[in-house]
């Protein structure tokens, strides 16, 4: 009868490695573990409020990513554009300046105010470029890299393992408590018992201290990213070209 009872308790423990190994496997990389062992609603809510902010401002901070390579993309085409409308601006002036082969000057003076015109429109198209530059690239790059971000995903990071490891805990307090009633009463595996409660009580008021943390954090960061990406995008920077006068 014995043996049958170790035999058991051997199968119970082998259970619990594989169910430990299970929700590590799906609760591995990134963020968001397994939803088995969970306490109590108000946990289990604030675990999937968690799962939706993190998506969610990984979403954001790879559409901001993708915004600065296009504004970054942009600025150095047109750059080259400013450079080969100055190279024409300059050419036409020197045949303004420098004609002699035509009777009259009509078509030098032409050459000179098209060369005031493409000047003055090569620098409004400079100042754009700038304005996207300094307006759009480098507020969403400085929000990319920033501390915000990158500490709040750490919270959320910090609070999932502490998650899997409350899960853990969970697992080893089950697998006591059946020691226990198979133990007739065994005081010494009942204070084991009562010392594996109390690490999950512990671990579970932590991880609920942890869990609001970190979903105010990365609330706080899902709002000033949309806020900054709207502002970025709708930012008014100049879009026409002054009148020049020919």
């Amino acid at each position: 009868m014995e043996a049958i009872r170790k035999q058991a308790t051997k199968l119970r423990e082998q259970v619990a490695r594989q169910q430990q190994a299970v929700f590590k496997q799906f609760g591995g990389g990134g963020y968001g573990g397994s939803d088995n062992l969970v306490t109590d609603e108000a946990e289990l809510k604030l675990h999937q409020k968690l799962e939706k902010l993190y998506i969610s401002t990984r979403a954001a901070k790879h559409f901001q990513r993708d915004i600065v390579r296009g504004v970054e993309g942009y600025i150095v085409t047109g750059s080259k554009q400013v450079e080969i409308g100055t190279k024409l601006s300059e050419d036409s002036r020197k045949y303004g300046v420098e004609n002699t082969c035509t009777s009259g000057s009509t078509l030098s003076r032409a050459a000179k105010n098209f060369s005031r015109a493409r000047a003055q429109m090569e620098k409004e198209r400079g100042n754009l470029l700038k304005s996207f530059g300094t307006q759009v690239a480098e507020p969403l790059r400085a929000m990319v890299m920033g501390a915000p971000l990158e500490d709040a995903r750490h919270l959320a990071q910090r609070y999932d393992r502490m998650r899997q490891e409350a899960e853990a805990q969970a697992v080893e307090v089950s697998r006591r408590q059946a020691r226990v009633r198979e133990g007739a009463g065994n005081p010494d595996m009942i204070m084991k018992l009562e010392a594996a409660e109390s690490k999950l009580q512990d671990l579970k008021s932590n991880m609920a201290i942890l869990g609001r943390e970190a979903a105010s954090a990365m609330a706080a960061v899902e709002a000033q990213q949309q806020k900054m990406t709207l502002q970025r995008l709708n930012q008014n920077v100049p879009t026409t070209i002054s009148p020049v006068e020919v």
